[in-house]
């Protein structure tokens, strides 16, 4: 990589840190899921919300790195050229392509 590129990295952050992103296999938490009623079902949605339609969402592996890579962890957002941005609820299920919470 450029010089100038690291530069810019390391002021987002002091520290460094190793991404690996993989999505597990989540078969048993969707059969557990479909064997559920209604009222089971909505019981879930008060207590957590709708946490159950990330069971069908496919992970981009890319995003999750380029996201994490401008992660700056001393002000919980993203920095872009000395810039500091923090999405909106919105935005964030825009970029992770998530239709609905």
């Amino acid at each position: 990589m450029e010089k100038g590129f690291l530069d810019k990295v390391e002021d987002n952050a002091g520290d460094f840190t190793h991404i690996s992103v993989t999505q597990n296999s989540l078969q048993e938490l969707k059969k557990i899921w479909n064997q559920w009623n209604d009222k089971v079902r909505q019981l879930f949605y008060s207590n957590y919300g709708d946490l159950p339609s990330l069971l069908d969402m496919k992970v981009d592996k890319h995003l999750v790195r380029a996201l994490a890579q401008f992660w700056n962890t001393s002000y919980s957002c993203f920095t872009f050229r000395k810039i500091d941005l923090v999405p909106t609820v919105e935005e964030y299920m825009t970029l992770l392509r998530c239709p609905k919470i």
